[in-house]
């Protein structure tokens, strides 16, 4: 179970952008949160990605009250959320080649024999092909770049995926390319799903259910 309880967070205590939400994802849950541009969505969504520690409120990942947030928190916790950003090119690091974007969360756990056999298939599973993976990201479009960055959330397993945004950058081919690989992966693994954004009809269609900004928040 991923839960958010009270949540209060933003960057300046004095006016924090997320006041009092609550949150609750069952394993295996797909669930939708609906909600319009700057309400504060995507702060919420780092705070269940363990990115980004509340002001107020706990966060709890499989019945465990997360005390640590980024680098602070456990690893046991970190490997087992996956998540993509709205925007590739802010969440990739410019230096590296797309094959070493897929395998960096496998380098930084210390499973370097995992590399070869992981990033073959995860590349071939979000359709990239092996052309494209000695491309840095100002060599590729938005839409090959977030399919590396899906890759990457997926690398070590996760057991959540909170993806912000993820397709409002991408064309409608792409879009469903990737919802398609975000489903196999979640049939396969059990794995549950946040899933934020603006656009009602890919949310109802792509979750189990769908929950508003307002329903989850103090007025």
């Amino acid at each position: 179970m991923l839960e958010l309880t009270d949540i209060t967070a933003g960057y300046d205590r004095r006016a924090p952008v997320v006041r009092g939400a609550h949150l609750t994802l069952r394993p295996g849950e797909s669930l939708g949160l609906l909600g319009p541009s700057g309400c504060g969505k995507s702060t919420l969504a780092r705070v269940a990605a363990l990115l980004h520690r509340p002001d107020r409120g706990t966060v709890a990942l499989d019945g465990k009250t997360v005390t640590g947030f980024r680098h602070r928190a456990p690893r046991a916790l970190r490997v087992c959320v996956g998540v993509v950003f709205q925007q590739p090119r802010l969440s990739a690091d410019p230096r590296l080649r797309l094959r070493d974007l897929v395998a960096e969360p496998l380098r930084a756990t210390g499973r370097r024999e995992e590399v070869q056999e992981r990033v073959a298939e995860l590349t071939r599973r979000v359709g990239l092909g092996a052309d494209l993976l000695a491309r840095r990201p100002h060599e590729v479009s938005d839409g090959q770049l977030q399919r590396a960055c899906l890759a990457r959330a997926l690398v070590l397993r996760p057991r959540w995926l909170v993806c912000d945004e993820m397709t409002a950058m991408l064309d409608a081919s792409t879009t469903a390319a990737l919802v398609r690989v975000v489903e196999e992966y979640r049939a396969e693994t059990g794995a549950g799903l946040l899933a934020v954004g603006h656009d009602p009809v890919l949310l109802e269609r792509w979750c189990d259910r769908t929950t508003h900004w307002n329903e989850i928040v103090k007025d």
